[in-house]
């Protein structure tokens, strides 16, 4: 780069970073997500009354969380980084806010209305209104949002008009790599329900263990568990999906078949190719491998107790699961695994092909899912996979959605073109697992003290040091994600939402909360109300002394985020900029 060219580079970033601290200056209380609308025009606050009340109608999932937010709210007495420099009005203290409901009976489905206006008057009650209880409960945490104080005071002479760009915003947790008590999975719904998140996408089983106790195969859980205590019983699940209404988070199942099963033959060994087998056998090319990870094992569709098992096991997740999106799995199907049972490589011999084992168990288990109300998930593998991928024409649209990993919105587009319906889960944006490295024993490439091997960076000079979606996503590089970027307005329309996952190779409860906050919450805010302002521009740089203000209410509430700066940073607004303001 030229001297002009990078003083012009310095002065296009001096602007941005100037325009975003006087944005930031002036904003002076931090929502987060923040709202679509939102109208303040003479910052001011009025006391809460030590007896302010939610008044409310009754209802099963939303009384819980009225009942909530009132000891939040009375409890809570948030010290903001930077106190607001608001007026504080001489009325009476706040003594209501009433929440009016149009619908009290729509389902919590996707696409089910969140939107409310909320109205905080300088006198009188505030009005919490919403076409549904998920609507009003993402108001109320809006509400909850605007109260501070040792003395607790809300602000006034405020109005939000607010509701969602995309209905589907998502965690996923993948429960078989590494086990997460009950407790963990509750306290990580009830933060997303803090950020607007409204789906737990809940990876439970995999190759590496099946915790899930199925009534109609219970061996499943008891031999391919870890054990006793590393287990999610029927009235665990009860209790997650119960707690999951109660906080407008929806618990999405997912039971990856036929690839990623190898814990499936602890129970069922007759009917799981290429279990317990070395992943990656020597002296064979990568493409031949078992499995993309330690962890071998994929249903064989030849066999038809396979399908028993199956039915049994769809059955089970679908009573045990109201949700009516049913994850099929279907990523990751290696020809190594398959090749290497002996009755598959007697098909293959015959004329048989990959594609048709595929097909073969779509077929069998796709009208089953649909046949119980269930509208079936696939990872992008099942027809986008460059070496095992099904004909489309067994996947009609209108059943069957398709949930993007690989290759940025590139894959996005090809999903959207071909008429289905799109949950982004990009890993070069939002694996959250990513940046870690590899969790591979005997790894020889480590051991460099100077420098990697010519033409082979691991780890000097670009090399991922094992993690193959390295480097680590940022927080940054989550909010920054457009995940309709390059779509058509039509094909926009396909893109359902998003989700952040958390893959478990090298993640448990002693770490889980840091690893999903803040991070999670810069995309609850992207896919919520965009990561633009009004002009048009990303508005990463006004973002982040809101998202710290919002991280360290989050560790108030006993969500151990990490931090995204040191605290100097949020006490001296501007200062740990890329570029001095002007």
């Amino acid at each position: 780069m030229s001297l002009n060219s990078f003083s012009l580079f310095i002065s296009i970033i001096s602007l941005c970073c100037f325009t975003s601290l006087i944005s930031s200056l002036q904003s002076q209380i931090n929502v987060w997500p923040k709202p679509r609308t939102i109208s303040w025009t003479h910052p001011q606050a009025t006391l809460l009354s030590p007896t302010f009340i939610i008044l409310s109608p009754y209802h099963q999932h939303l009384s819980p969380a009225v009942n909530r937010y009132l000891r939040l709210i009375l409890s809570e007495r948030h010290r903001p980084i930077i106190t607001p420099t608001v007026n504080l009005t001489s009325t009476p203290p706040l003594q209501f806010l009433t929440l009016s409901i149009t619908d009290l009976t729509a389902p919590l489905h996707h696409g089910v209305d969140e939107s409310y206006t909320l109205t905080i008057p300088t006198v009188g009650s505030a009005n919490l209104t919403a076409g549904t209880v998920w609507g009003a409960m993402r108001g109320l945490e809006t509400f909850s949002q605007l109260i501070w104080g040792d003395q607790l005071r809300v602000a006034s002479g405020l109005y939000v008009l607010d509701s969602p760009i995309f209905g589907h915003r998502g965690v996923l947790l993948d429960t078989s790599r590494n086990y997460y008590g009950v407790e963990d999975i509750l306290r990580t719904i009830e933060a997303m329900s803090s950020n607007k998140l409204n789906v737990f996408h809940w990876h439970i089983t995999d190759s590496h263990s099946f915790p899930l106790v199925l009534p109609s195969e219970p061996e499943l859980a008891q031999k391919g568990s870890y054990g006793p205590e590393m287990q999610y019983s029927p009235a665990d699940v009860r209790r997650i999906v119960e707690f999951g209404f109660e906080h407008g988070v929806r618990v999405l199942p997912e039971i990856d078949a036929p690839g990623h099963t190898g814990s499936w033959a602890k129970a069922h060994p007759e009917i799981v190719a290429c279990a317990n087998m070395f992943w990656w056998p020597t002296g064979t090319e990568w493409a031949d491998r078992f499995a993309s990870e330690p962890g071998t094992g994929h249903l064989n569709p030849l066999i038809p107790k396979t399908y028993q098992v199956l039915r049994n096991v769809i059955g089970d997740v679908a009573t045990l699961f109201p949700e009516p999106f049913y994850h099929s799995g279907a990523d990751e199907i290696n020809p190594g695994c398959w090749k290497a049972d002996p009755t598959i490589q007697t098909f293959l011999s015959n004329g048989g092909t990959l594609t048709q084992l595929l097909e073969m168990f779509v077929n069998s288990t796709f009208p089953y899912i649909v046949s119980l109300n269930r509208t079936a998930v696939y990872w992008e593998d099942v027809i986008l996979d460059s070496t095992v991928k099904v004909d489309p024409a067994i996947l009609p649209p209108e059943n069957t959605i398709l949930q993007t990993w690989n290759n940025g919105p590139n894959n996005t587009k090809r999903i959207v073109s071909a008429g289905y319906r799109a949950i982004v889960s990009s890993s070069d944006f939002y694996y959250l697992d990513c940046g870690h490295g590899g969790f591979v024993g005997n790894e020889s490439r480590v051991d460099r003290q100077t420098g990697d091997d010519p033409g082979n960076p691991f780890n000097y000079n670009g090399g991922n040091g094992g993690s193959w979606c390295g480097p680590f996503k940022t927080w940054q590089r989550v909010y920054d994600y457009d995940i309709t970027y390059g779509l058509t307005e039509e094909e926009a329309k396909l893109v359902l939402g998003g989700e952040v996952a958390l893959w478990s190779e090298q993640a448990d409860a002693t770490v889980l909360d840091a690893r999903i906050w803040p991070r999670a919450s810069a995309m609850a805010e992207t896919l919520w109300s965009g990561n633009r302002d009004e002009t048009g521009k990303k508005r990463y740089a006004e973002a982040t002394d809101r998202l710290n203000e919002w991280r360290y209410r989050m560790v108030g509430r006993g969500i151990g985020a990490e931090p995204i700066q040191p605290l100097w940073c949020a006490t001296n607004p501007g200062m740990c900029n890329l570029v001095q303001p002007l």
